[in-house]
């Protein structure tokens, strides 16, 4: 049987997260030094900085994929939202105040969730349901080996700078370089990713989509709230690392091993939910999850972390990309935007409640609490996501 070729959007659009993703992990990272270091802020204004920008992506993004519905084409806010990214880049390198830092990254994080939609509905139009697995887990692998190479550069031009320049300047200048992949992400989407018009749909207001939504889409959405609510936040997992005795020199090359992983396992477990499902395969992930999360309440040595983080990036690769494309087989073509949307804010808003109840529980019982209750509420969404049954979603006048 001859293996379907991904679409040249699709392959595009892997190399425009690829660009992007370097462009935006070579600052992540260093910001938190940038701020302690060079503008003399404490962590409360780290706080402060990444939760508005979080909380402002999650939102846009579903108003985002509405108008995104709502208009004949997806690209221009997919453009808009990209090029945002773009120029918040030197605009960290330049900041003199923390503030400055602050419009930045809200600056990067609306472009984010303008985009972020849209972009996944123009891929989820682009390739049939039997490939929309494989298309979307090769877009996350991009995405995610653009983290990788992002830190591994910031790191090579910043101990090339210090060799020249004072600390400061040299961070300011890493930045400023980070302009350069996130230009080559938006030239490439402008000259190759190609969009055909839609045709006109009744329009619909924002609660009136809403409300007509698919119940199979909602009751998916249910179950990942569910799960979402046990998944904190990565840095819990970097904590309990070190926690159980692992050098802590040696936690960015555990957390590249995990995004190796992700980004090596993301494609083939894609092409996997084409072919048995989306809901085995996302509930796979949630089984691997609870698993892992279960051995890290259990863990008293470090001589596992290297294989937990493994099979954590194996979690990401049977979810992320099986995720998106399971919303583009629920809910058909004229919503998919708006679907999406709601999708990515759902997640993403439910991060804060999920890490708040992981630091109660890692202050007030102990630092296992929070893993034996991401497993358990990892486990219980594997079991409510296989009761679902799922129904071809029906196109919309």
């Amino acid at each position: 049987m001859e293996k379907k070729k991904l679409p040249r959007n699709v392959v595009v659009f892997g190399f425009v997260s690829f660009f992007t993703d370097i462009s935006s992990e070579m600052i992540y990272p260093l910001i938190p030094l940038f701020l302690t270091s060079v503008l003399g802020v404490g962590a409360s204004f780290l706080g402060l900085i990444e939760g508005i920008a979080e909380a402002t992506a999650s939102i846009l993004k579903t108003f985002s994929g509405y108008i995104s519905d709502r208009v004949k084409r997806r690209k221009p806010l997919v453009l808009l939202g990209y090029g945002l990214s773009t120029i918040s880049k030197p605009t960290v390198g330049l900041a003199t105040r923390w503030v400055h830092v602050l419009i930045a990254r809200f600056l990067d994080r609306t472009g984010k969730g303008i985009r972020t939609s849209p972009r996944d509905a123009l891929i989820a139009e682009t390739v049939d349901k039997t490939s929309r697995g494989k298309a979307f887990g090769f877009h996350r692998a991009m995405d995610t080996l653009g983290a990788v190479v992002g830190p591994l550069l910031a790191y090579g031009l910043l101990n090339i700078f210090k060799g020249y320049f004072p600390e400061a300047k040299s961070l300011r200048l890493v930045f400023l370089s980070a302009f350069v992949p996130g230009f080559i992400a938006f030239v490439i989407l402008l000259l190759f990713v190609t969009e055909k018009a839609r045709e006109k749909r009744e329009r619909r207001a924002f609660l009136g989509t809403l409300r007509s939504m698919p119940r199979h889409f909602l009751a998916f959405l249910f179950v990942m709230g569910i799960f979402a609510l046990g998944n904190s936040s990565d840095t819990f997992l970097i904590l309990r690392s070190q926690n159980i005795g692992f050098n802590y020199t040696e936690i960015p090359l555990l957390y590249m091993t995990f995004n190796i992983i992700y980004a090596l396992s993301a494609m083939p477990l894609g092409s996997l939910s084409d072919k048995i499902g989306r809901k085995a395969t996302i509930g796979a992930g949630f089984a691997v999850y609870g698993l892992v999360y279960l051995l890290f309440a259990l863990l008293r040595s470090p001589s596992f972390l290297w294989l937990l983080w493994g099979l954590y990036g194996i979690y990401y690769g049977f979810t992320e990309g099986v995720g998106r494309a399971f919303v583009a087989d629920l809910v058909d073509e004229s919503r998919r935007g708006t679907a999406y949307g709601i999708y990515h804010m759902v997640i993403g808003l439910l991060l804060f409640p999920a890490s708040f109840i992981a630091g109660i529980l890692w202050d007030r019982v102990s630092p296992s609490a929070p893993f034996y209750f991401g497993a358990f509420m990892a486990f219980l969404s594997a079991i409510l996501l296989l009761l679902l049954t799922v129904e071809k979603p029906r196109a919309q006048a």
